[in-house]
């Protein structure tokens, strides 16, 4: 065979290899682009620790979401790029009309589904603790844990957990700790109140930031009204100032705890308790309920005026007074429905 002939066949296997490459290429970039059979997205895809791109990509086929082709595609994706061997762990979101390289680079990014935990203004601790121990994203460590290793845990061994929270919504992806929530929304809490703390008017009646948080949970459980907080936290300042019992009605129910069933009784309101504020003068001994930024805000920087008093209209306002017979005359009025 002649030197030009083999040159020939040379060319012509070139070719041949280029047609062969040029096909393999369109395939497999049809293969990655098309969208997977997703049926009702969004569907979720859990990646577990050390789980291989074969098992990812078998994990989609078994669904039908891939093809074989599609999954062997997405596998000589992955090592042709190295994307192979940097999978994230978590839990990602399928949408409707993803492509394999599409979900591949989430997987890569790391860019997981976030899950949310609202906890409300005005929740104690312990409601807190039942919302993560209901939240099923969240991975449960604390089931017979004792508040005190909990807080021993945070650094605060022998503090009472009341009001020690910051309540608004977290997001976390799935498989995350009870504990890690926790510890997140304390330190969240000790940032709003030396916030709030180093902005405090002078000369309060309080002798610290903790008094402040005290302060701001009895707030959070008076007011319905946000107009109304300063007007609450004044009333309550001045009260402290002039050595004035607060007698406020939620501390009185958090004292009683489980043996509240609605209504406030006389007993009640006599019994020797230290959350009972209609026989002991100050602030109770801790916090009521986790207050948020705005109660905090408040406690700190009370309204000014001459109001002592303040009864419930029974429309989630209160009447305010400056003495105590006017405060006499708004409780027959709202309370009693009596006529002054």
């Amino acid at each position: 065979m002649t030197r030009s002939r083999w040159r020939q066949r040379l060319l012509a296997l070139a070719g041949l290899s280029m047609a062969f490459l040029a096909l393999g290429g369109a395939w497999l970039a049809y293969e990655l682009t098309r969208p997977m059979q997703v049926t009702d997205p969004p569907q979720y895809l859990e990646i577990e620790p050390g789980a291989s791109l074969r098992r990812v990509t078998d994990e989609l086929q078994d669904r039908g979401w891939l093809s074989a082709g599609g999954a062997l595609g997405a596998r000589l994706y992955g090592r042709l790029t190295g994307l192979a061997g940097a999978l994230h762990t978590g839990e990602y979101a399928v949408e409707a009309d993803m492509s394999a390289r599409r979900l591949l680079h989430r997987i890569v990014a790391g860019d997981v589904v976030l899950h949310q935990i609202t906890v409300i203004e005005g929740w104690t601790f312990d409601r807190m603790r039942r919302a993560l121990r209901e939240h099923d994203a969240v991975t449960h460590t604390l089931e017979g844990v004792e508040t005190g290793s909990i807080m021993e845990e945070l650094g605060l061994a022998g503090e009472h957990p009341e009001g020690r929270f910051f309540p608004t919504t977290y997001s976390f992806p799935r498989g995350t700790e009870d504990r890690q929530i926790l510890r997140l929304a304390y330190r969240k809490m000790e940032e709003r109140l030396a916030a709030a703390w180093a902005e405090r008017q002078p000369d309060l009646p309080l002798a610290g930031p903790y008094e402040a948080l005290i302060l701001a949970s009895l707030i959070e459980q008076e007011v319905a009204r946000p107009e109304e907080r300063r007007k609450v936290a004044g009333v309550f300042i001045r009260r402290l100032e002039r050595g004035m019992r607060l007698q406020t009605d939620p501390s009185v129910i958090y004292g009683l705890g489980d043996e509240y069933d609605g209504r406030l009784r006389r007993d009640d309101l006599r019994r020797a308790d230290p959350y009972n504020t209609y026989q002991h003068r100050g602030l109770p001994p801790t916090p009521i309920a986790l207050p948020g930024a705005a109660s905090l805000e408040a406690a700190v920087d009370p309204a000014h005026g001459e109001a002592l008093y303040f009864v419930a209209r029974g429309d989630g306002t209160h009447h305010f007074s400056a003495t105590l017979e006017e405060h006499r005359e708004a409780v027959q009025r709202y309370i009693r429905g009596e006529k002054p």
